[in-house]
């Protein structure tokens, strides 16, 4: 293996790359776009393209492609080769300008939400140049964003890319009024990403797994996690090869693997990287998951991203570590040394703290899906409440400057900006693992996010709405003659309307739901709750404001969304009775007519079987019960509504209880037929391999 240093980023045509092979001029040009937004004159993507294509093609890459991110949640690319007829029989190796910053995909097949007539099935793409091209598998990848022939934007990287312009654009104002010359903020994410390794003898004998992600039967293995053993436990020579060239592969990339450990669930681990903007944060976390799958194979493993894979163990999240960094270098969420910085940060935390109570529905309808609904409001992921943790030196301060008194800092020194404030130390970091938002000493955790998601939507509504905060903010402030006073009198008030988010408790406790409710707090438990808020009219105007979305845009997200649900609650129910009715049912079958002939053959020699009775009679009355509920479950799913909205409230009040019903059933029959007649994996197969 090289050394990391040069293999890091090698295989990425990144800003040192970009320095060496293209001429002066065209690398200023590139960088005053990438940095300022201008336009790419035609001649200079020409140079771009061609110095891209003699790079890639040195690489060993054969073919490009615009690679981008659709409504679909995962990522798209069609591939194109870099060959071009020379008229004489041979080829030459050829790469414009034009097909650098521009494609034309075919959208026909992507969700649109409404947006696309079915006769309009051409689309665009447009090379975003603020996120490196990067070569895997023999090919070029481009970033780009997505629109359809009307431009109406049809992916996930455009309005992350407008929302951080917003976000930039109000704290540059809010930075202006404490005297600092700063041209852009930065927003900057850290996602550590959860998984399970599981081998892929055991995922290829369950269909439930390679049709849905997750197992839609299982009995609880005898052990679980209760023990506590596997949490930063010792790592498996085998998974440890398997991290070993991940990180290789990720490094390639210019992605920054940095922690790697085992998680608390048998098979269970994750990956955190080192902080970058949002928008390289987002392809580089898409591309994380790719990679895992494709090297996981390579091992004879089957990597799964879904929320909750196993019953009764832990499912996977996305922590999602969110920032503002100036770009001087300066961490807007550190409450620094001094009595200016120190009112800075209070004025950001404020902003923050307003946005996330103002906008609690769009954060929770961000991290709303089939597989999160089984693991939000579990023993190890955050409830359906969005509440804010601070700690308690924090919270003290908060406290001090609404009760206009000075904060019981614990020895900690006082200073005055026309409020009393003392500095805040620089470990007063995260205790509380309930907490869905959590200020971690420089940054604040949201940890909604389930395993699979694509990190783009929940950041373009953060950034959009500290964006919203700071703007009102700022109109206020700007232009005050007593500047200390009129700032004082804001963030008091906005913390006194606020405060109802701030929650340092139990976030699982009952009474901490019934404390919510009283606060008026939202707690939307199902995916369809919270979906259909997209387009409140606060939303949309929201949104609007900052040039974000128009309401065409959001209606389509929230219809694509909405039918996702349905859909995929249809093909778990449908998997669910081919299951039962070919592999369950039958072995259960089998069994019970094995034990009745043996008690026969028993009774024909004289003997007294009463515990084969007994037993044969249990499992008869379970498997004819399973039966019953299998049909009734066909019958549910025979019935869906044809309407998306009617059809996903459906799904969660009406198909997924009776899928549970089907569960139990089938689960307790695992439990008492004969282990070599059941017909998959069970959990101690598949968690406790060697």
């Amino acid at each position: 293996m090289k050394q990391i240093p040069e293999l890091f980023g090698s295989m990425v045509f990144n800003d040192h790359v970009m320095r060496q092979v293209l001429p002066k001029t065209v690398y200023k040009s590139l960088k005053r776009t990438m940095q300022e937004g201008t336009a790419l004159e035609s001649d200079v993507a020409d140079v771009v393209a061609a110095c891209m294509k003699d790079w890639a093609v040195s690489k060993g890459a054969t073919h490009f492609t615009h690679w981008f991110q659709p409504m679909t949640g995962i990522t798209a690319e069609k591939h194109d080769s870099f060959i071009s007829p020379d008229g004489n029989g041979n080829v030459l190796m050829d790469f414009s300008g034009k097909e650098l910053v521009k494609g034309e995909p075919d959208a026909s097949s992507f969700p649109s939400g409404g947006l696309r007539a079915t006769f309009e099935a051409r689309g665009y793409t447009a090379w975003d140049p603020t996120s490196y091209a990067f070569i895997k598998d023999d090919t070029l990848f481009i970033p780009t964003a997505f629109c359809s022939y009307t431009g109406q934007i049809l992916d996930k990287k455009t309005p992350l890319l407008r929302s951080m312009d917003a976000v930039s654009k109000e704290a540059v104002r809010t930075l202006k009024l404490f005297n600092k010359d700063v041209k852009r903020v930065t927003a900057t994410i850290g996602p550590e990403q959860e998984y399970f390794l599981i081998d892929v003898k055991d995922y290829e004998k369950r269909i439930d797994l390679k049709l849905t992600g997750r197992t839609l039967f299982g009995a609880p293995s005898p052990k679980g996690q209760e023990k506590e053993d596997h949490y930063f436990g010792s790592i498996r020579p085998r998974v440890k090869a398997f991290m070993a060239e991940l990180d290789q592969e990720l490094w390639k990339l210019g992605i920054p693997s940095k922690t790697e450990h085992n998680e608390v669930a048998p098979c269970q681990h994750e990956m955190a990287p080192v902080f970058e903007t949002a928008n390289i944060a987002t392809d580089a976390n898409q591309l994380t998951m790719e990679v895992m799958k494709q090297v996981a194979e390579r091992h004879g493993f089957a990597c799964l991203l879904h929320e909750k894979p196993f019953e009764g163990i832990n499912g996977s999240g996305k922590h999602n570590n969110w920032s503002l960094s100036t770009d001087s270098g300066e961490n807007l969420l550190d409450p620094g040394k001094t009595p200016s910085e120190n009112a800075q940060f209070i004025l950001f935390l404020t902003a923050i703290i307003k946005a996330v109570d103002d906008y609690q529905d769009l954060l929770r309808l961000s991290v709303a899906s089939a597989g999160n609904d089984h693991r939000l409001g579990a023993n190890e992921a955050p409830p359906a409440i969005l509440s804010i943790f601070v700690g308690d030196e924090l919270e003290e301060v908060i406290n001090s400057i609404i009760e206009s008194r000075s904060a019981k800092s614990g020895g900690m020194n006082k200073i005055e900006l026309g409020m009393v404030l003392p500095r805040l130390p620089q470990d007063n970091s995260d205790r509380n693992r309930t907490s869905p938002f959590a200020f971690t000493g420089n940054k604040f955790e949201f940890r909604m996010l389930g395993s699979s998601f694509n990190i783009a939507c929940t950041n373009t509504i953060l950034n959009t709405a500290v964006a919203e905060s700071l703007r009102l903010f700022n109109d206020e402030l700007e232009g005050k003659e007593d500047f200390s006073f009129a700032l004082h009198n804001l963030i008091k008030r906005e913390l006194q309307e606020h405060k109802r988010i701030l929650f340092n408790g139990n976030g699982y406790s009952k009474e901490w739901e019934e404390e919510a409710e009283r606060r008026g707090l939202l707690n939307y438990k199902k995916t369809p709750d919270a979906l259909v808020h997209y387009t409140d009219e606060k939303n949309v105007e929201l949104f609007k404001r900052h040039g974000i979305y128009t309401f065409e845009e959001l209606k389509s997200r929230e219809e694509i969304l909405i039918d996702g649900y349905q859909k995929q609650i249809k093909i778990e129910a449908l998997t669910m009775i081919e299951m039962l009715k070919r592999e369950i049912i039958p072995a259960c079958l089998r069994y019970s007519d094995k034990l009745a002939k043996g008690i026969e053959t028993k009774k024909s020699i004289g003997l007294d079987p009463d515990g084969e009775l007994t037993l044969c009679k249990d499992l008869t009355e379970n498997i004819s019960e399973l039966i019953a509920k299998t049909d009734a479950l066909k019958y549910d799913v025979d019935n869906f509504p044809s309407d998306v909205y009617k059809a996903a409230r459906y799904s969660s009040d009406v198909v997924i209880p009776m899928m549970d019903e089907a569960r139990r059933s089938a689960d307790y029959l695992e439990t008492i037929v004969d282990k070599k007649e059941w017909p998959m994996p069970t959990y101690t197969d598949i968690l406790f391999y060697n």
